[in-house]
């Protein structure tokens, strides 16, 4: 029997099949159009998104050859705060999605902030006050768009997170919901109560009627026939966003365990277990997943650029042709040089939280060149990770033993040894990097009994790879210190 997972991206829609071990048996991927209307502005066509999904869905079935009837269930996971709004009526979006990246909303926040009203929404949510969450995406749409928040009023418009929309279409519009886990990056959640915060959606003005239901993450979320794929309906179950499934995707069940996803940007994740904890540190609470009627908490630090800053090095400065080129080039000098990136394009997420920082390349001396910049492209990835982890661990007050990482940058050594280095704890690497699909995958296959237990999934989990740290203390200690003071030259005065 087999479990088809879709794993809908920043970058484009996967399908995959797994088998009842979890292995990982076929994939295809469909990349959609990113938009860039005004600086700092980030937008996906959520129709293209439809199509493209149904495409993948479609090409993994053919190419794959399995029989359609072992198909057990469909299993979802996403990038997580992108904001879609439609007309519940005949299924269009009223505007593009918003993604996670765009800084539209970042004026209201800064007055919720002026207002002092950060701190009761961090406690209620977990969340800071930051347009990179879907609250303010919403708001905007509704405050922007013609006639969206009358109609919205009316209860003619939905809204919901990237998996909202996949469900509502994949069951024909039967079924208007969400899970916990992309729920708790609205900024509308109370994780609490674990209910919309009606206090909340009165500051953002975001009516009630035009929110998903939240469900359970292993719960169903509907039936569906796959775009008209199936002879007969199978259900929907095991939804998560795309780095919490990654976090159930390494297997990281308890405390303290760890994992960085690395892709557009990168999510650092750590369990809490069931204990829900919320600093005034710039960490975020989020809730990792509910299974088996048990909630599980997560800290969460995330990164604007990582993946995209290689893109930059390919795009616009076109000193590389493809993100492979950056090992060989970064390992063709013996150091930094004192030359550091900090790729702040949209701002620095976490733990700084800056929206008006902007990126900056510094310490060249005459000498440097492209492999400087790429190398130093490289470690900032890494030194990044690396504030976030240290910013983490002051919550628990005890450090995670090994990283588990995830996504296209592990394939590169450079990055995942000095990862090691600048952390001083192993790292190991996913055996496969379709981690977030497998993770919404295993949940999918406990919900269908496939699997009776946690520990029978981390059974078969395993890794591609290990780096263990290979530097001095101190020679950790001066490459981080560098990086520090480059970080310092980058904030707005």
């Amino acid at each position: 029997m087999y479990i088809l997972s879709i794993d809908q991206s920043t970058a484009g829609t996967k399908a995959t099949i797994f088998d009842e071990k979890g292995r990982l048996l076929h994939r295809a991927t469909e990349y959609h159009k990113q938009y860039y209307p005004k600086l700092g502005w980030v937008e996906h066509d959520a129709k293209e998104i439809l199509k493209q999904t149904a495409k993948s869905v479609k090409r993994v079935l053919s190419e794959s050859h399995i029989e359609k009837n072992k198909i057990l269930a469909v299993s979802i996971t996403n990038q997580r705060e992108t904001t879609v709004m439609w007309d519940r009526k005949n299924g269009n979006p009223v505007y593009r999605a918003i993604v996670w990246q765009c800084q539209r909303g970042k004026e209201f926040c800064d007055s919720l902030k002026n207002q002092g009203i950060e701190k009761t929404i961090k406690s209620k949510t977990g969340l800071l006050v930051d347009p990179y969450f879907s609250a303010s995406k919403i708001k905007w749409i509704l405050n922007n768009i013609n006639d969206v928040r009358e109609e919205a009023q009316r209860g003619n418009v939905l809204f919901g997170t990237i998996d909202s929309w996949l469900i509502w279409n994949l069951t024909n519009g039967a079924v208007h919901a969400t899970d916990v886990s992309n729920a708790s990056r609205t900024m509308l959640y109370n994780i609490r109560k674990l209910e919309w915060d009606k206090e909340i959606l009165e500051i953002f003005t975001v009516p009630f009627s035009i929110l998903p239901e939240v469900r359970p993450s292993d719960g169903i979320f509907g039936y569906t026939n796959l775009f008209g794929i199936m002879e007969k309906e199978i259900p929907i179950t095991g939804v998560m966003g795309d780095s919490n499934a990654a976090l159930f995707g390494h297997g990281c069940f308890e405390e303290l365990e760890t994992k960085a996803t690395y892709g557009t940007g990168t999510s650092v994740m750590l369990n809490l277990g069931n204990k829900l904890t919320v600093t005034e540190s710039p960490i975020v609470t989020s809730i990792a997943w509910t299974a088996d009627n048990k909630t599980v908490y997560a800290l969460e630090g995330n990164i604007h650029c990582t993946g995209d800053t290689i893109r930059w090095l390919i795009d616009e400065l076109q000193i590389i042709n493809n993100p492979e080129e950056t090992e060989e080039l970064a390992k063709s000098i013996p150091d930094n040089e004192g030359v550091y990136f900090v790729p702040a394009f949209v701002g620095l997420g976490a733990p700084y939280w800056d929206n008006e920082a902007r990126a900056l390349i510094s310490g060249m001396s005459r000498s440097a060149n492209k492999a400087h910049i790429v190398r130093a492209a490289l470690e900032s990835i890494a030194y990044q990770v690396k504030d976030l982890f240290e910013t983490m661990i002051e919550v628990p007050k005890d450090k995670p033993d090994c990283l588990k990482v995830d996504g296209g940058a592990t394939e590169n050594s450079f990055l995942m040894q000095f990862q090691a280095d600048i952390l001083g704890v192993p790292v190991f690497v996913s055996e496969i990097r379709e981690i977030s699909a497998r993770g919404a995958a295993l949940l999918s296959l406990l919900r269908t009994g496939v699997f009776s237990s946690l520990k029978e999934i981390k059974d078969v989990i395993g890794f591609e790879k290990k780096y263990e740290p290979s530097i001095t203390e101190e020679m950790r200690n001066t490459y981080y210190q560098g990086w520090k003071r480059a970080v310092r030259k980058v904030f707005c005065e």
